[in-house]
């Protein structure tokens, strides 16, 4: 991976932005990153890093390897990814921090402000696991894609965890509170969500405040549960364009996003 992202000249280096003095040092744990994207942050070229942990086990995940809290990184933040960061100044224009869970991580404010320092807009990629750490980021993010699971009430079905809800609904009320540029996303597959309880969560939101949603629709690409990848081999027509009406007759913005 180091000599995936090895470094450009000196002479390029020179140019770019110092770290401010003074600040805590970051120790964000990086699971991977993808140098370059076009879809992660909305209408902007950007950098994905894959924070490492997640509390929550989605059956749906793609990104399995992510969830265990490992000891150590694969990627150190200061040799790897911050250098690598500060060698695509001024050809990418942000750097999205997912997961895994990246509110998880407690460096993660730290590693948010030395981005910002080399002149990125950062996106946040979050299920919502831990709101009180999302409300203290939230002044340093300049757009939130908030992961939306199903009906607070029913949360365990999708996450496996008791009272996942509870934190998913208090961060969706701090990102609301904080007038930050965001979008509510739901994955749905019908042996988790159907689609009435599809519609009725996009109600439920509208009512909350969200303008804009998107649904993504199950792929079954990185997804080791077999059952939901056998039948989401077939959902090339689902949830259907009555329920894509319904949603997006609630919502100003709406998405319905196919693999």
């Amino acid at each position: 991976m180091r000599a995936a992202i090895a470094s450009r000249a000196s002479t390029a280096a020179a140019s770019v932005p110092r770290i401010a003095p003074g600040r805590p040092p970051a120790h964000l744990k990086v699971g991977g990153l993808v140098p370059f994207t076009a879809t992660d942050y909305p209408g902007l070229l950007a950098t994905v890093l894959f924070v490492q942990g997640c509390p929550w086990r989605c059956g749906y995940c793609h990104n399995p390897h992510l969830q265990p809290r490992t000891a150590d990184s694969p990627l150190d933040w200061n040799d790897d990814v911050l250098a690598f960061l500060r060698r695509r100044v001024g050809l990418i224009d942000g750097v999205v921090f997912s997961g895994g869970e990246p509110t998880m991580d407690p460096g993660l404010g730290a590693a948010i402000r030395q981005a910002r320092e080399l002149g990125y807009k950062i996106g946040l990629h979050t299920g919502g696991t831990h709101p009180r750490r999302l409300a203290q980021v939230l002044p340093l993010v300049d757009w939130v894609g908030l992961d939306i699971k199903a009906g607070f009430d029913d949360y365990a079905r999708i996450t496996g965890v008791t009272g996942s809800g509870h934190p998913a609904r208090a961060s969706l009320q701090a990102v609301l509170d904080s007038g930050v540029d965001f979008e509510c996303r739901t994955t749905v597959h019908p042996d988790l969500i159907d689609a009435q309880e599809l519609v009725a969560l996009g109600r439920a939101l509208a009512d909350l405040g969200v303008r804009r949603y998107a649904v993504q629709v199950f792929r079954p690409q990185g997804c080791g549960d077999e059952a939901l990848n056998a039948r989401g081999q077939s959902l090339r027509d689902w949830p259907g364009p009555a329920i894509g009406d319904a949603l997006a007759a609630l919502f100003p913005s709406f998405t319905l996003r196919r693999a």
